[in-house]
C-alpha cells in the first residue's frame, strides 16, 4: 500500500526504527523502539471526565475521549499514562493494524497478537518519553524544517506533497497527524544524536585491536573461482525422470574425469543460464554457499570438479577453477587509490518565499556573471551561499565520491579546473559547483582505518542505544488502564 511505503520513507529519512516492531517478529518483553523517556512526573489526579458520543476524530499524540458516563458507546479510553500525557486505545490499535497491515503486504512473520500487543505498547511507551524529553530539553522542528523534510519524502515517493497528502487522507490518515508523526521522529532523532551519537568515541588502540583480530580470522578464509553444470528436474518429476536426470549427471562427471573440457560440457548439458558461458559463476566466498556444496567445494584443488551433488532444483557438478585468499572488509575498502576533489558551490534552499524557478533564475545569473569574470565563486558564495560553507566562500574541502551524495559527485567528476556546473538540483537544495583541482591520492592505511572506526562505532551505538532506551524508560511514570 502507498500509505505503508510513505511511512517507511518517514522512517529511513528520520534514520529511525523507532517505529519497526516488525523487526522482532517474535515474543520480546523489551521495548521494540528507539529509546525514550522522560524524568518521572506525577499522574494527573483528576479522573478522566465524561465526553458526549461523536465521530471518531483521527488520533493525536496528546489528549483523549474518556469513556462516557451513560450508556452510550465507549468512543475511546485511556490505555496507558506516560508521567503526564495518555496513550489511547485507538492509538494502539491503529498502531497495531498498520503493523499486521504492513506484514501482510510484505508476507512478514508477526508473533502472535498478546505478544504483538505488548510489543506495539512498550514501544509507545518510549516514544512517547521521549519525545517529552526532548521537548524538555528544548528539542524544536521548525515548520520550514518541517516542510522540508516532508518534501523529501513526498519526491522519494516520486509523488508531490499534495498527491502524498491525497493518498495519506484516501488510507485513513490525516494530513496534519502524519506532520506531527514526522515532527516527532526528527525531535526523537535530534535527542538521540545528543544523548548518544555525540558521546560515542572510538579510540585508536580498539582500532588497532579490531584490526589485528580481523586479519586474524580472515587468515583461513578463502575465495574460489567457481564453474557449474546444472542438470534440472522438472517440477513433479516422478522418480523415473529422477533417476533419468541423476543418470545423466552421472555420465558428465564420468567424462570430465576422463579429460572432458568443463566449458564444452556445460554448454552441450547445463540447465543453467550461464551455460553458454562455460558454466562460469566466478569468485564466491565458499561460507556463503549451502554446507553440501561448500563442503565440497573445500575438498577439491584448483582444476577439480566435485562429484553430482543433490539440490532441491536438480543435480550439481561444480568445478573449483581457482583459489585465492579473501581480503577483509578494511582491505577491500581501502584497496585502491582515491580520487579526490577540490571544489566550490553556491547553494539555495527552495522555500515558501523562493520557488525553485527562481532559485534556478537566481543560480543561472551567478554562473553567467562568474563566467564573464564579472564576478568571482568566491565572493558570490559569501554572499549569497546559504549553507555553512559561504563563510568560506563557498569552499567545500576534499572530497572523496562516497563523501556526498551521487547527484553532486557524478556532476563533480565530469568538470574541469576552473569550470562552473549548470544548475543541480540535491536533496540539499539547489547549486552550482566549480572545481577547484583534482588529485589521486594513496589513502589505503586512513580508508582502512575510517572503515574499522565506522564498524566500532555502530557497534558501541547498538550497545548504548540499548541501555539508554533501559535507563529512560525505567524513569519514565508508566500507569497501565486497560480492560483486564
Amino acid at each position: 500500500m502507498r500509505t505503508t511505503q510513505i511511512k517507511l520513507a518517514a522512517a529511513l529519512l528520520c534514520a529511525l526504527a523507532a517505529n519497526d516492531v516488525l523487526a522482532q517478529a517474535g515474543p520480546a518483553e523489551k521495548p521494540a523502539a528507539a529509546p525514550a523517556a522522560a524524568p518521572a512526573a506525577k499522574p494527573a489526579a483528576a479522573a478522566p471526565a465524561a465526553a458526549p458520543a461523536a465521530k471518531p476524530a483521527a488520533p493525536k499524540s496528546t489528549g483523549f475521549l474518556p469513556p462516557a458516563a451513560s450508556n452510550a458507546n465507549v468512543i475511546d479510553s485511556v490505555y496507558v499514562i506516560v508521567n503526564d500525557e495518555v496513550i489511547t486505545k485507538r492509538e494502539v490499535d491503529q498502531r497495531v493494524n498498520d503493523i499486521v497491515q504492513r506484514a501482510r503486504a510484505t508476507n512478514a512473520q508477526l508473533p502472535d497478537m498478546d505478544d504483538l500487543r505488548r510489543q506495539v505498547v512498550e514501544s509507545m511507551i518510549s516514544e512517547r518519553a521521549q519525545i517529552q524529553m526532548a521537548k524538555e530539553m528544548g528539542v524544536r522542528v521548525s515548520d520550514i524544517e518541517l516542510d522540508r523534510a516532508i518534501g523529501r519524502i513526498a519526491e522519494s515517493q516520486k509523488l508531490s506533497v499534495q498527491d502524498m497528502r491525497n493518498q495519506l487522507e484516501k488510507e485513513g490518515m490525516t494530513f496534519p497527524h502524519f506532520r506531527e508523526q514526522i515532527r516527532n521522529e526528527i525531535m526523537t532523532q535530534r535527542l538521540v544524536d545528543h544523548e548518544v551519537d555525540s558521546k560515542l568515541q572510538v579510540s585508536e588502540a580498539e582500532i588497532d585491536t579490531y584490526l589485528a583480530a580481523e586479519k586474524a580470522a580472515a587468515a583461513d578464509r578463502v575465495e574460489m573461482d567457481i564453474a557449474q553444470i546444472l542438470v534440472r528436474i522438472p517440477e513433479n518429476a516422478s522418480p523415473e525422470q529422477i533417476a533419468a536426470r541423476k543418470a545423466r549427471a552421472d555420465e558428465v562427471v564420468r567424462q570430465l574425469r576422463t579429460g572432458a573440457d568443463f566449458g564444452k560440457m556445460a554448454a552441450t548439458y547445463s540447465d543453467s543460464p550461464d551455460a553458454l558461458k562455460g558454466g562460469a559463476i566466478g569468485w564466491r566466498d565458499p561460507d556463503r554457499l549451502p554446507t553440501a556444496i561448500s563442503t565440497e567445494l573445500r575438498k577439491l584443488k584448483p582444476g577439480q570438479v566435485t562429484p553430482v551433488i543433490r539440490a532441491n532444483f536438480g543435480f550439481l557438478i561444480l568445478k573449483m577453477a581457482d583459489v585465492r585468499k579473501q581480503a577483509t572488509a578494511t582491505e577491500q575498502a581501502a584497496a585502491a587509490p582515491v580520487q579526490q576533489t577540490h571544489a566550490r558551490h553556491i547553494m539555495l534552499k527552495v522555500t515558501p518565499t523562493l520557488s525553485e524557478d527562481e532559485a534556478r533564475k537566481r543560480l543561472a545569473d551567478y554562473k553567467a556573471k562568474i563566467d564573464s569574470k564579472q564576478a568571482t565563486m568566491e565572493d558570490l558564495a559569501r554572499q549569497f551561499s546559504q549553507d555553512s560553507s559561504a563563510s568560506k566562500g563557498g569552499d567545500m574541502g576534499w572530497l572523496e565520491p562516497e563523501d556526498t551524495v551521487p547527484e553532486i559527485a557524478s556532476v563533480l567528476d565530469k568538470l574541469q579546473p576552473g569550470q562552473v556546473s549548470d544548475v543541480v538540483k540535491s536533496p540539499f537544495g539547489l547549486h552550482i559547483f566549480q572545481l577547484i583541482e583534482r588529485k589521486t591520492q594513496d589513502a589505503s592505511k586512513d580508508k582502512e582505518r575510517a572503515v574499522a572506526r565506522q564498524v566500532l562505532t555502530e557497534r558501541k551505538r547498538g550497545e548504548a542505544l540499548e541501555d539508554w532506551a533501559r535507563q529512560v524508560r525505567d524513569r519514565a511514570y508508566v500507569e497501565f488502564r486497560e480492560d483486564k
